[in-house]
């Protein structure tokens, strides 16, 4: 295991600078001067200078490159234009934990729906509530994340005024962006718990615990489950790795102030070192993320080999 996770480290470096590499080439593929365009429309060619000059485009490209490299791997992203605040700061003391939490909760909600609708649908096949599960997995799964969010705050806010409209803070603010997000993952994970569950049941060491006597809940939870879970386990890392990376309409309808966000108003606002060191962050993350998938799948079966 150890050998394994040092050589995944290894394995994550060039696919990182990729990643510092496609982010810093950013400012210099948008259309026009780029200088110019964070300087404002109205600024006079000092100013623009100025700003070409802090932003250190003045370089060679590869300077520049090694630089913000040095840079990022000091924690400095630079400085907002907007806010003039460091983008470091902003996005770990006001943002990051939001985004965080949101996707964590609306993970772990798609995850136990998900989990209980495959498994009962996959013991059950082809029975009413196999049907029913499905099709509303299939609703689930076909439904806009705006058109729901939108419907949840109609009924529960306006309506029926039992939760807040929009925000975050406390637990009553988590629960309609919850359900936003957890409803699309809900569906997936049901749908392939369902079809790996399937697969495992139809298996001859299936076949043959039950022919032993094992009890049904038994064979389904420890030997079933267990080796139906590994495609399961990539689908949430996938999932989570991508919420980590700023649900921006759930966070534009309810109005939460995470990472998703921020990149629509630093997009809005021509702030590119924002945009630059969010989008930079929320790659990291997502990389991160399945690393920890990766090490999840000889936690959840033991018999892969990782070496």
């Amino acid at each position: 295991m150890l050998t394994y996770i040092i050589r995944r480290i290894f394995q994550t470096i060039p696919v990182m600078l990729g990643v510092t590499l496609a982010v810093f080439l950013m400012m210099h593929l948008i259309p026009g001067d780029a200088a110019k365009i964070m300087a404002g429309e109205h600024a006079d060619e000092a100013q623009i200078e100025a700003m070409r000059e802090k932003l250190g485009l003045n370089d060679p490209l590869h300077e520049q490159y090694i630089s913000y490299v040095v840079n990022a791997v000091q924690g400095d992203l630079g400085t907002s234009i907007r806010t003039n605040r460091s983008v470091a700061e902003e996005i770990f003391t006001d943002r990051f934990w939001v985004t965080v939490q949101l996707a964590f909760i609306g993970t772990a909600l798609a995850v136990l729906i998900g989990l209980i609708a495959g498994i009962i649908s996959a013991t059950r096949k082809y029975s009413f509530a196999d049907v029913s599960l499905m099709i509303f997995a299939l609703f689930g799964l076909s439904m806009p994340n705006f058109w729901l969010g939108i419907m949840l705050i109609y009924f529960f806010a306006v309506d029926l005024k039992m939760l807040p409209v929009a925000g975050w803070g406390t637990w009553e603010h988590m629960i309609l962006p919850a359900i936003t997000l957890g409803t699309g993952g809900a569906a997936i994970i049901a749908r392939m718990t369902r079809s790996s569950m399937l697969e495992v049941i139809n298996q001859d060491y299936i076949r043959t615990a039950y022919a032993k006597g094992v009890s049904d809940k038994l064979v389904i939870y420890k030997h079933a489950l267990r080796n139906a879970l590994i495609p399961v386990v990539t689908v949430v890392g996938l999932q989570f790795g991508g919420l980590l990376g700023g649900a921006v309409i759930t966070e534009t309808v309810f109005a939460i102030n995470g990472l998703g966000r921020l990149i629509i108003d630093s997009i809005r606002a021509h702030d590119f070192p924002m945009v630059q060191g969010t989008i930079l962050v929320c790659a990291v993350l997502f990389v991160f993320v399945n690393f920890l998938v990766d090490i999840t799948y000889r936690i959840v079966n033991k018999r892969i080999d990782l070496n």
